[in-house]
């Protein structure tokens, strides 16, 4: 379940994670610092054309007079719609203004974003941008909860505030009161734990044999320590990964 202010994502590894959208303050301000890095390098474009062309003008002279100022459009046009692009697909979902801003693009899965993500959803800033200041996009991002604009509904992404790693872990210290609603689960040890979410990360790329033989043992140690037993005709991998949700559920996250 998602809040207002964050995103839950259950991994493929039942590891939860919870982030904190990033509102239109924080998309205002990043997108305010790339404009003006954009504006710079704009302005240095159109000083190199004016203070250059009437020098090259008479080396090149047998080239169309239309070149250089084609050539200066074509670079602008690059800025304005591959600037955004490249830098989140270099960066792992950032740009300049988004890497201060403290923001990143992500997918809604959690996973980073790629080339053709990065390329579709800024390719929607020609819309979003309608009738002028993001009219369309700002309308957009106040009428849903996690503030995504038209580009990031095209894409499937969200926009998130970078979290450190280390903020983002399980507390084993579980008080009292936690420990008597779970008794039984309170009594697997974290690298137990490990070790079930590392077999449901590996698991397609062992042998089948392995694999099962991997995950009746494991299945076996859980519910010999927890007393978990599995449903009725319910597969093992099913299983393990529902012991694995419950035993993260029962842990305090930070």
């Amino acid at each position: 379940m998602n809040s207002i202010d964050q995103l839950r994502i259950d991994t493929p590894e039942q590891i939860a994670l919870e982030l904190p959208l990033a509102g239109i303050g924080s998309r205002f301000l990043a997108f305010a610092i790339d404009t003006l890095i954009q504006s710079v390098v704009y302005l240095i474009t159109a000083m190199i054309f004016i203070f250059t062309l009437p020098v090259g003008s008479s080396v090149l002279m047998f080239l169309p007079k239309l070149v250089g100022p084609a050539l200066a459009i074509f670079i602008l046009f690059a800025v304005y719609w591959g600037y955004f692009a490249f830098f989140e697909s270099i960066w792992s979902g950032q740009t300049p203004g988004k890497r201060y801003a403290g923001i990143r693009v992500i997918k809604e899965s959690g996973r980073p974003i790629n080339a053709f993500e990065a390329v579709g959803r800024n390719l929607m800033r020609a819309i979003d941008g309608l009738p002028g200041i993001y009219g369309v996009g700002l309308v957009c991002m106040m009428c849903n909860q996690q503030s995504r604009r038209l580009g990031d509904f095209v894409a499937g992404t969200v926009v998130v505030h970078e979290k450190p790693t280390e903020d983002v872990r399980p507390s084993w210290d579980t008080s009292s009161q936690e420990i008597s609603a779970a008794p039984v689960l309170a009594k697997v040890a974290p690298e137990e734990l490990v070790l079930i979410e590392t077999y449901l990360h590996r698991r397609w790329d062992l042998d089948k044999f392995v694999r099962v033989k991997a995950a009746v043992q494991i299945a076996d140690r859980i519910k010999e320590k927890t007393g978990l037993q599995p449903e009725p005709h319910q597969d093992v991998d099913d299983f393990l990964e529902q012991a694995a949700k419950k035993i993260r559920d029962s842990c305090e996250f930070r």
